[in-house]
């Protein structure tokens, strides 16, 4: 974008052929830089003058050629001033998350002239955003090749994936809960009103069918997973006469996301699944599903595969969360607490020093070492709230399942937080630093805050 100004000699000051010329760049250097695979540019070449928008006319255009290649977010670039009624113009029309940022304004004329003033016209953009209530990113004026844009450009994709991936889920609901677990009830209503999440449920006696009939129907597949288990885990004794009936029912599980077109699932497991399945226990095979990129959340916690879904986009999807809860503190550490569930992180996640186990149908295993983003969105009263935790692996004793041993800041001060609520002991974790894109996220999705209580 450019300030609608009158053209003037070259070297003026804010003449046309300076933005003109810091369009080029800066358009090159990103679409250059930053395609791959998992983004893709549309621009505004062609558009306006010098690719340049500038009123009303122009902005609507370039919303005309965002709206028809369905664009997931905005990057508007002020090659000088910008223009702030055009960029709320759009903004507006296309409703996605919205990166500003100006190149750093480096062009000046032994008579003191300046030709560009970009930063100037941030203020002036960020004012129209925030009175038409628009939230918005931006990165501060800089050079287009520096480590501060690229931190900010590559911060900004991952939420405008976190976002896309968000709304408009498909969750499947396996079963009902856990008689005695009220800490994972949750609102159906208010997640299709709110964020336009859709739980699609599906009860045991549809998933008993299945089960009748995937041998007949997927042989193939269920030799190929029975496979995976035996390979790939050490057996106690109970575990290999169920070796078949594991690979069934994750070949159901992979059919019924693909069936009824679902983001992620949440599944009744340890209180429905022995009884209804002659002792099978479905957590391997969450694990194995969830490295396919089929996420389970484990005990129907809705609100969890909410939050694993958040936290994989963040990575673009090359990450895999797991499951772990609060469960016990550490013996010796006292900042230090066992992040655990029954048995079902993904293989891809266990410690290269650790054998991987498989003790009466539950992987038993300790995860990589490193830090780790856990997180949880809960609510209360309509209120809901995202909860973003850091910690670092530390060693501990040696348990059952799979765990890690993480270390936080204040363990105290975290545990304080947890049990005041909205929450539960059940968190996502996932390898990485994603406190700062979830706290952007959130700005981007009405009716979810970040929780900053850890902050003060």
């Amino acid at each position: 974008m450019r300030r609608n100004t009158t053209d003037r000699p070259r070297g003026a000051s804010w003449n046309w052929y300076s933005p003109e010329q810091r369009e080029k760049q800066v358009v090159s250097y990103i679409e250059e830089n930053f395609s791959g695979e998992n983004v893709e540019f549309v621009d505004t070449k062609g558009l306006g003058i010098g690719n340049l928008i500038f009123d009303n006319a122009t902005a609507k255009q370039a919303i005309e050629r965002m709206k028809n290649e369905d664009v997931d977010a905005i990057v508007i670039i002020n090659c000088n001033f910008g223009n702030e009624e055009a960029a709320g113009d759009i903004a507006h029309a296309l409703g996605k998350p919205v990166l500003l940022w100006a190149p750093l304004d480096e062009e000046y004329s032994e008579d003191g002239t300046r030709t560009t003033d970009s930063q100037c016209g941030l203020f002036g953009v960020s004012r129209q955003l925030q009175r038409l209530h628009i939230p918005f990113s931006n990165i501060p004026s800089c050079k287009v090749d520096s480590a501060e844009f690229k931190e900010g450009f590559e911060r900004f994709v991952r939420v405008s994936c976190m976002v896309k991936n968000f709304k408009g889920m498909r969750i499947g609901q396996v079963g009902t809960r856990p008689a005695p677990f009220y800490s994972v009830i949750y609102n159906e209503g208010e997640l299709l009103e709110k964020f336009g999440i859709r739980v699609v449920t599906i009860n045991f006696a549809m998933f008993e069918q299945r089960m009748k009939e995937a041998p007949e129907k997927y042989p193939e597949e269920i030799a190929k997973f029975s496979e995976y288990f035996r390979s790939n885990f050490k057996m106690d004794d109970l575990t290999p006469p169920y070796v078949e009936g594991l690979a069934t029912m994750a070949v159901v599980y992979k059919n019924i996301f693909e069936e009824f077109d679902l983001d992620l699932m949440a599944a009744e497991c340890w209180t429905a699944t022995p009884i209804m399945f002659n002792g099978l226990a479905p957590c391997a095979v969450f694990g194995m599903l969830n490295d396919l990129g089929y996420m389970i959340s484990c005990e129907s916690d809705i609100h969890c595969a909410m939050t694993m879904a958040v936290l994989k986009a963040a990575t673009l999807g090359k990450g895999v969360p797991v499951f772990g809860e609060f469960t016990v503190r550490h013996p010796e550490n006292k900042n230090a607490e066992l992040l655990w569930h029954c048995g079902q992180f993904p293989l891809s996640q266990k410690a290269a020093d650790c054998e991987a186990r498989i003790v009466n149908q539950r992987e038993w295993f300790r995860g990589k070492d490193g830090t780790y983003t856990a997180a949880r969105i809960d609510q209360e009263s309509g209120n809901y709230m995202m909860l973003p935790l850091i910690c670092k692996t530390t060693d501990g004793p040696a348990t059952n399942g799979t765990y890690i041993w993480a270390e936080f800041e204040d363990l105290q001060k975290v545990e304080d937080r947890v049990m005041q609520g909205p929450y539960i002991h059940h968190f996502i974790e996932i390898e990485g630093d994603y406190r700062k894109e979830l706290d952007e996220f959130c700005k981007y999705i009405p009716h979810l805050s970040i929780d900053r209580a850890l902050e003060k």
